[in-house]
């Protein structure tokens, strides 16, 4: 049997990194981690192979070779999925769904042309589907069962695709999350009872990408990788073990809650094992929009407190902050969410308008109020919501584009990095052995720098950038990698904030023609 699996491609959105790819000579952010992971749980004997559309096209004579096409992603990828499905239907080769682009049974009517449907979690689904195919009865839709152990996921088949072309590899260690946001999918696909993987079992994965000569950043799949504390504990303590064997090769990015910092331990773990950024979501100061969600965890804590305390143990937090919640008003983009960005110090939040996900209480709840627009509106960065918000719509869209435009804008971007030197504990940073590939690219991302921003950013993004490196050399010096990093994210973000800023009169004008007189 011959496998083709298919990774469909990004469109702009915060994780597509797409500005900032050619600071490290890099064609995509993130490898297929999800493909490469059901490409190992396929008989050996099979012939496999994979296209990432991030890195090159796809031709004919590919998807002529395979007897089965395998597709996967997410579904800021359905564009570029269904135009793969499309030219598989041509040339008469069956298509395989899986995977979080299809976010319920009723998603599978947007995939006509889909011979295949694998809900859920693959280790539930794909054994049965292999053997129903064995046997020529292989049915249609292959629905989301119990939540399966993490630790019967194979270690992904890396030679698949050429690791130099990513600027991120990936892993994951837990699934599953114990809070339940009521805008987020997460316990409608994963649960609430957090399921990690063995420390033998992540470590073995780690050893996988180790083999294959990468060094450099890894973004941790986690839903919450502090959901099970004492599992990630003893996780973190080998991990910090491995990665001092070694050199220190690997620098992760992973996923928490505000909680986080209630555990000094923990964090002092995070440092030790070699993470270096961590998510949180923060989402909004508006309190009773907190409580509106059932981020209750947020109210109960100072916030801004506890990114301060991250940051002073060696952390650096990220964020995604969210507007359009019921309890939202005018006042909330400028007096509420601007202000608490500045003072959190977040370097680069990403702002984006409430979505409800089919499958979350949200969207529950919406559509039995008759607010729902549409199943779903896909990239939250478009200025594009699938509900009826409270306040009329050109209000929420006109502030959301401001905070973009403010947040982004160079001194606002410069004084947040002041924050994040003030705060910043440069001095827990574990010891990293140079490496000659990551140092050639960490100095090409460093020339760039200098010359794309430094000299052609335009006279006030050039002048922060400069006065940025000045005020680190004197007061923070071993932070001075960091604030490059840090303007390099900044490029990407600045542009993706213009793509925000122009308004679509168009898309502005079709949606106000579903919602009520109240609302336009």
């Amino acid at each position: 049997m011959k496998i083709l699996f298919v990774y469909p491609e990004f469109e702009v959105t915060f994780w597509s990194w797409i500005f900032l790819l050619k600071f490290v000579g890099k064609k995509a952010a993130f490898p297929p981690l999800g493909l490469l992971t059901v490409s190992a749980m396929l008989p050996k004997a099979w012939s496999k192979r994979l296209i990432d559309l991030n890195i090159q096209k796809i031709t004919d004579k590919d998807i002529a070779w395979a007897d089965y096409v395998f597709v996967g992603g997410m579904s800021t990828q359905s564009h570029s999925a269904k135009e793969v499905i499309l030219r598989c239907n041509n040339l008469g080769i069956p298509v395989v769904l899986g995977g979080p682009i299809l976010e319920n049974i009723e998603s599978c009517e947007s995939f006509p042309g889909v011979s295949h449907f694998l809900l859920g979690e693959v280790e539930n689904t794909l054994q049965e589907f292999l053997e129903d195919l064995r046997v020529e009865k292989a049915r249609r839709i292959y629905p989301a069962k119990n939540f399966p152990d993490v630790n019967t996921s194979p270690i992904p088949l890396w030679e698949l695709i050429d690791i130099r072309n990513y600027a991120t590899l990936m892993v994951q260690f837990c699934r599953a999350c114990p809070f339940n946001c009521s805008f987020c999918r997460i316990v409608d696909i994963n649960g609430r009872i957090p399921r990690p993987k063995s420390p033998e079992q992540f470590l073995s994965e780690l050893d996988a990408i180790y083999q294959t000569g990468f060094r450099g950043p890894i973004m941790d799949a986690s839903d919450n990788i502090i959901g099970k504390r004492k599992n990630a504990k003893e996780m973190l303590r080998q991990c910090a073990k491995w990665q001092k064997d070694r050199g220190y090769p690997f620098e992760f990015t992973v996923e928490a809650d505000i909680t986080l910092a209630d555990d000094p331990e923990l964090m002092d773990l995070m440092v030790s094992a070699g993470i270096k950024k961590v998510f949180l979501g923060l989402e909004t100061p508006n309190k009773a929009a907190l409580e509106e969600c059932g981020k209750l965890q947020n109210v109960s804590h100072d916030m801004v407190e506890c990114v301060r305390i991250l940051r002073r143990h060696g952390l650096h937090p990220l964020s995604g902050f969210i507007v359009g919640f019921d309890a939202d008003d005018p006042q909330t983009f400028a007096r509420m969410m601007i202000e608490f960005i500045q003072e959190t110090g977040i370097v680069f939040p990403m702002v984006g308008i409430l979505l409800a996900p089919p499958g979350t209480a949200l969207y529950a709840k919406l559509k039995a109020e008759g607010r729902i627009l549409s199943e779903s509106a896909g990239n939250n960065i478009g200025g594009v919501t699938n509900i009826v918000p409270k306040m009329p719509l050109k209000t929420l869209l006109h502030g959301y584009k401001q905070i973009w435009k403010m947040v982004y804008s160079p001194r606002k971007y410069y004084e947040r990095i002041l924050v994040f030197l003030e705060e910043y504990n440069a001095s827990k940073k574990v010891a990293r052995k140079i490496n000659t590939r990551t140092l050639i690219t960490d100095l090409r991302a460093l020339f760039l720098s200098v010359v794309l921003i430094g000299m052609f950013g335009g006279f006030e993004t050039s002048y922060y950038y400069w006065k940025t490196l000045l005020v680190t050399f004197f007061k923070n010096p071993r932070a001075f990698y960091d604030v490059v990093a840090l303007w390099i994210y900044g490029f990407h973000f600045q542009r993706i904030a213009r793509h925000i800023v122009i308004p679509d009169h168009k898309k502005i004008s079709e949606t106000l023609k579903t919602l009520g007189p109240s609302q336009v």
